[in-house]
């Protein structure tokens, strides 16, 4: 019991040395994920389609 109270008051000790964004950060942060995600979505499609397409043709002959 112990060393789990241990850790805990070490966890505890390391917990208030964070730093934690404010709000404004985390909604753009957010903002700046969900925009990447989505570039990155529309590339993959576009990469898909085109290689599906490439494929199908290469087939179909």
């Amino acid at each position: 019991m112990g060393k789990i109270a241990g850790f805990l008051g070490n966890v505890r000790h390391e917990l208030v040395k964070v730093t934690w964004p404010s709000k404004k950060d985390t909604y753009a942060s957010t903002f700046v994920v969900i925009a990447f995600v989505l570039l990155i979505a529309v590339f993959l499609w576009g990469v898909d389609t085109l290689l599906s397409t490439l494929v199908r043709t290469l087939l179909s002959r």
